[in-house]
């Protein structure tokens, strides 16, 4: 362990290491189960940070075999050191990268999901982190929706599901970036805090190559219940992850 990180339990006796440089959060729980693959696919995920969305995916016993995109060294050490603790280091390929330069370096139209929890303010919105890593995780400072949605056109096979997540008001740029680059959006789903508040996330997945039209818009996932506690579908996630929350 190196100074200024930690372990934290995801369940199923499977461990992660975290910093305060690197973590993850509620949204990154809840797009690993909304993505979660087949036994068989084979699955990439773009800005994977320490690595959580793999392991978690690993944790339930599936896909058989992951590549992991992150362009921060530091993540990326950790992350292998994470494979390593769990006996894992044979199922991720951590690929050290900026994921706008992956020809060469991954097998390309290849992958039946991608994912990616991305950075959700537009490059020069809002109070940027004195951190370079939060500035890489909460800006767009090093990739676009676009660059996202053409790196998942390029990674995926025909029909695989592109996954990700993102703020309500950028919707409309999530859809537009898919469509133009041959991804349908097929499934949305909101995620808010209680029923009384308006949604704070949305997940979505897209097919590629997909027939334009027929995108189910799944019940709103209400983190709370009426009482201010977690919902049931959120220990039912959640609690997967830490049991100690509950």
């Amino acid at each position: 362990m190196k100074e200024g990180e930690k372990i934290e339990p995801l369940g199923g006796g499977v461990k992660i290491i975290v910093s305060d440089e690197h973590k993850f959060w509620t949204d990154t729980v809840l797009l690993a189960d909304f993505a979660e693959p087949k036994k068989n696919d084979k699955a990439c995920d773009l800005g994977s940070g320490c690595g959580s969305i793999p392991l978690m995916w690993l944790r339930n016993g599936s896909p058989q075999h992951i590549t992991a995109v992150e362009i921060q060294e530091n993540a990326c050490d950790m992350f292998e050191r994470s494979l390593a603790m769990n006996k894992l280091s044979d199922r991720v390929d951590i690929i050290h990268s900026d994921l706008r330069e992956l020809k060469g370096r991954v097998s390309l139209s290849s992958y039946d999901l991608v994912v990616c929890n991305p950075p959700y303010k537009a490059n020069g919105a809002g109070i940027k982190s004195r951190s370079q890593s939060h500035i890489i995780a909460r800006h767009e400072s090093m990739c676009t929706i676009d660059d996202i949605a053409l790196a998942a056109k390029a990674l995926l096979n025909f029909s695989g599901r592109f996954c990700m997540c993102q703020r309500p008001e950028r919707l409309g740029d999530v859809i537009t970036a898919m469509r133009d680059n041959d991804i349908e959006p097929k499934r949305l789903r909101f995620v808010q805090q209680r029923k009384t508040k308006a949604p704070k996330l949305f997940l979505i997945e897209g097919r590629r190559g997909g027939k334009p039209g027929g995108l189910i818009v799944e019940p709103v996932l209400l983190i709370e219940n009426e009482s201010g506690e977690f919902s049931e579908e959120m220990i039912e996630i959640y609690g997967q992850y830490k049991e100690e929350y509950l």
